[in-house]
């Protein structure tokens, strides 16, 4: 057995992915510590928590003490990515190489920009030209040129518009869910008739989960698991299937405050609101092959999210 399935798996971040990895990790019986900035409450049984403020290198070695595998899950405010993300990134990359510690990184399809979005694979030309996107891009090329220079091995996992269990702040999440319940107005972005890609929380740990504990992936970037993409209006579709009701959805044309989303928020999202204007199909397949590893199907995963947005 190697040392990625008996060593201490460390997981940075409490958001919602943080979490699910914390959770799948406990599940398969593996040995978790669980970082994140404020408390963690409503850990796995077994789940060492600790808090870290790991925009310092310091900070993320002491963090990061005994590990053999580090999942890097951390995000911060949206409007401050730009500016804090690089210094994590570097705290991050710092305590995986003190500790000889695998890194598997958490990513999105930000530094692909526009290129492509009918079928987005792993060879799709890294072609952002927007502040985030070029940032993704910036910090992606640190993390495999840490593993190219023998510094920390390191793989990366790129998921496409999260959903699911613990998912809020996500374009199918807290301001579409809990209105499509009760029947007030849910919120959707662009044009619902274009392919985008949702992948599934679960799916999302399972995949980085499966790459932290093999060496098969190391060195490269993957597409976690996700269901080949649908127009958002069929997802709209099957949850009015799901709950028996029609839905009432509320689409906005370009980035505009609503809801959970604030003025300050959707002031930085405007360059990436491109997303919902193009079609955005990511494709697994090469995960799924590799590793044997299927996306959970579509409405089985709404079914999951709508019973846990449920009163």
């Amino acid at each position: 057995m190697s040392s990625s399935n008996t060593g201490l798996h460390v997981v940075l971040g409490a958001g919602p992915a943080g979490t699910a990895i914390a959770e799948e990790l406990a599940g398969r019986g593996l040995r978790v510590r669980h970082v994140a900035r404020g408390p963690i409450t409503g850990a796995p049984d077994g789940v060492e928590t600790h808090q870290a403020d790991l925009s310092t290198p310091e900070a993320a070695i002491a963090a990061t003490e005994g590990a053999s595998t580090i999942y890097h899950a951390v995000n911060v405010a949206y409007h401050l990515q730009v500016d804090l993300m690089p210094a994590i990134a570097d705290s991050i990359l710092s305590g995986a190489e003190r500790h000889g510690a695998k890194l598997v990184v958490l990513d999105t399809l930000y530094p692909y920009g526009e290129a492509d979005g009918d079928h987005i694979t792993e060879s799709t030309p890294w072609s952002a030209t927007t502040r985030k996107g070029r940032l993704r891009a910036e910090l992606d090329r640190r993390y495999l040129d840490a593993h190219e220079s023998g510094t920390v091995r390191t793989v990366l996992g790129r998921s496409a518009d999260f959903f699911g269990p613990g998912v809020l702040n996500s374009t199918l999440g807290g301001a579409f869910f809990p209105p499509a319940l009760t029947g007030q107005p849910a919120l959707a972005l662009g044009d619902i008739n274009l392919p985008h890609s949702y992948t599934y929380i679960r799916d999302v740990a399972r995949g980085l989960v499966t790459l932290g504990t093999t060496e098969a992936g190391d060195g490269r970037v993957w597409h976690l698991p996700t269901v080949p993409a649908v127009s958002t209006a069929e997802v709209h579709r099957l949850t009015e299937d799901l709950i028996g009701r029609p839905l009432t959805v509320d689409v906005l044309a370009e980035a505009k405050p609503y809801g959970p989303f604030d003025e300050t928020f959707m002031r930085e999202y405007a360059e990436m609101f491109y997303q919902h204007l193009i079609p955005q199909n990511m494709v697994s397949t090469a995960f799924e092959d590799t590793f044997g590893v299927r996306p959970t199907p579509l409405r089985e995963a709404l079914a999951d999210t709508i019973e846990w947005y449920s009163p």
